[in-house]
């Protein structure tokens, strides 16, 4: 009775560490974002390839996270013990079975989308794969491929509606933030990094100069965040909205510099609030 009370205890911890792999927050944040493509691009009668788009998303970036916990597994150690690799919950053969899964599950949803929807899948499968292995330790480079993959979301959603142009705008402004958000990540991240001889931008030009850089493009991307209402593409209330999440982003970069944990939590609740403005600024438009 022990016995099975312990496997079952086992069981259960990894279960618990193959959904803690998918990070299931992130999965339904970017599903999210896709859907929100395709809403501003004008889903319509296309609801079906919408809500498909966005499992796939969450199916991709579940698997990617699973891969990047994989190759992560000794940094994780240091910056992250809890989680479920480094802890014991899931072994790294384990890991990468079940990224293995969600990628299959991804592809097979993805081929009932548009054949551009289908080969901005296909890139960024690629990317999710190579984001670890290749970019992540060169400086700039993996923050620019992530922060490309965030604002594929919206690219993604499009097309898979037919429209992809109508949300070009909205893909930069969130490439451009998410870029600000990775750089912080990194900070806090770098005494693990350092460790581990990755060579991130605070590795590479110090911690300082790295939120520097953040902070730019932030700052970029406030700047360039009134154009989609600008342009007709969002009304009012999109700008009232946007405007918070600007400045609540803005703050998260001024306290990045003594707190780069907080802001990372801070600078989430930023990037939520500018896809409810995406959300309202077209919802408006349609009443």
């Amino acid at each position: 009775m022990c016995r099975a009370a312990v496997h079952g205890d086992d069981v259960r911890e990894t279960a618990r560490g193959a959904l803690e792999l998918a990070r299931p927050g992130n999965c339904v944040a970017a599903a999210v974002l896709t859907a929100t493509g395709a809403f501003v691009a004008g889903a319509g009668d296309a609801l079906a390839p919408a809500a498909i788009a966005a499992v796939t998303t969450a199916f991709a970036v579940a698997a990617g996270n699973a891969i990047n916990d994989y190759f992560d597994r000794e940094i994780d150690a240091i910056n992250r013990p809890d989680r479920p690799i480094p802890r014991g919950a899931v072994s790294p053969r384990g890991a990468l079975g079940i990224a293995g899964v969600w990628f299959a599950a991804a592809v097979a949803l993805a081929v009932a989308l548009p054949t551009l929807a289908l080969a901005i899948a296909g890139i960024n499968l690629v990317a999710l794969v190579t984001y670890t292995t290749v970019f992540k330790g060169t400086p700039g480079l993996g923050n620019a491929l992530v922060s490309y993959l965030v604002g594929s979301t919206f690219l993604f959603g499009g097309a898979a509606v037919g429209r992809p142009e109508a949300v070009v705008a909205l893909a930069l402004l969130a490439a451009l933030s998410t870029f600000a958000r990775e750089v912080i990540k990194d900070v806090e991240d770098v005494v693990g990094d350092r460790e581990e001889g990755l060579r991130t931008l605070p590795v590479a030009i110090g911690e300082r100069r790295s939120l520097w850089v953040a902070t730019g493009s932030l700052v970029v991307a406030v700047a360039a965040s009134p154009l989609p209402y600008l342009s007709g593409t969002f009304g009012g209330a999109y700008l009232l909205l946007v405007a918070v999440a600007d400045a609540v982003m803005l703050y998260a970069c001024y306290e990045a510099f003594a707190d780069p944990t907080a802001a990372q939590r801070r600078f989430k609740y930023g990037t939520f609030l500018a896809a409810a403005a995406f959300v309202v600024g077209r919802a408006v438009l349609l009443v």
